[in-house]
């Protein structure tokens, strides 16, 4: 008895490649193992070189014309495509919103350590949303605690711009501030 190959025959659903006998177009433009181009074959010439090959025949880019199929072991394929996605999420850089709270009639001091811990917030990356939050009679007079916003906003000019002035939104007072890029 000789090599008897199993192949996968099925379409992968749950990542959606298709593999093998799933790939369904006429012609295809075939890379192989070692990355080399094997130009545009028709479907069963690309299945018997990857028969004679020990390996399966793996659609990667269906929408061009005619789709790139690669030549390789589908399972190090998975692989390799899995751990090339964990590598990309980890070097992204995650954003957040960090929010600092605060009252309009904020001593001078309080607000200098709001203003050190939004500096270190944006040399991380972050982004910074500063509310002033209104209580009774100083909901009358929103508009003239804005300074405070300001002032903020212009201690941290060196190193963060603003990305949204001052919106007042029920007894909320906010704007957002941005790292420079």
């Amino acid at each position: 008895m000789g090599n008897i190959i199993k192949r996968k025959v099925s379409f992968i659903r749950d990542n959606g490649i298709q593999v093998n006998e799933a790939i369904r177009e006429k012609e295809l433009r075939v890379i192989g193992p070692d990355g080399e181009q094997y130009g545009v074959l028709s479907r069963d010439e690309a299945l018997r070189k990857a028969d004679d090959l020990e390996l399966d025949l793996i659609k990667i880019g269906g929408n061009q014309t005619p789709p790139v199929c690669k030549i390789a072991d589908f399972g190090k394929y998975l692989y390799e495509k899995e751990r090339k996605e964990k590598e990309n999420k980890k070097n992204q850089k995650q954003q957040e919103l960090k929010e600092l709270r605060m009252t309009p009639n904020i001593d001078t001091n309080d607000l200098n350590t709001k203003i050190s811990a939004a500096r270190k917030f944006i040399e991380k990356g972050h982004k910074i949303k500063v509310t002033l939050r209104f209580r009774g009679r100083e909901m009358t007079r929103t508009q003239s605690f804005e300074h405070v916003l300001t002032n903020f906003a212009e201690q941290l000019k060196d190193v963060a711009v603003i990305e949204k002035g001052a919106k007042t939104e029920g007894r909320n007072m906010s704007i957002v501030i941005a790292p420079k890029k």
